[in-house]
């Protein structure tokens, strides 16, 4: 069954964990969107120009099976700012449907709009004093329900795989991390 993924993009997003998300999402076969909140062509934390797929506007009627958010600043920030965007993702929360968010993210996006009420959470190791529950905030990556967090470029690979997971079962998750030669 095909999965539709959102993984939206802003002027300073982090472009290691965007590009990985994407990537390793469309290996496993999910039409995933990369859709920016700024404009058609974004510059990345690094300076990285990434072209986004389509506008956040264009996507706002949309169902998604997840919606996923790479970290970085500023572009966290823009991700924050978006109203649009955060009443997606608030849908995707009530709706039981997956979303997820690694390095600054959870605490700059997820945080400050309820997104991680009653949810154990992980994120940059630089933002875990913003987090309200920091019980599993040393873990690379946490699922809690339907929100998965992890804490920034170094897991972005380890995140990725586990959205495979999530989103197709382990066995795709296999199929896709052995060509990727991880030891």
């Amino acid at each position: 069954m095909l999965k539709k993924v959102l993984v939206p993009i802003a002027d300073g997003s982090e472009e290691l964990e965007a590009v990985t998300i994407i990537d390793i999402l469309r290996r496993a076969g999910a039409d995933v969107t990369a859709a920016s909140v700024d404009g058609p062509e974004i510059t990345a934390s690094q300076g990285v120009k990434l072209v986004a797929d389509r506008l956040l506007a264009e996507c706002a009627d949309d169902t998604y099976d997840l919606i996923a958010l790479p970290g970085g600043m500023p572009g966290a920030e823009h991700l924050r700012d978006c109203d649009q965007l955060v009443r997606m993702l608030k849908d995707q929360r009530e709706s039981g449907r997956l979303y997820a968010a690694i390095c600054a993210s959870p605490a700059v996006v997820f945080q400050p709009h309820g997104l991680l009420e009653g949810k154990k959470a992980t994120c940059h190791p630089g933002r875990v004093d913003t987090l309200e529950n920091k019980d599993a905030a040393v873990e690379p990556v946490v699922v809690d329900g339907n929100c998965i967090t992890a804490q920034g470029p170094g897991t972005a690979l380890t995140f990725s795989l586990k959205l495979v997971e999530l989103l197709f079962g382990k066995e795709k998750e296999k199929e896709v991390a052995g060509p990727l030669e991880l030891r």
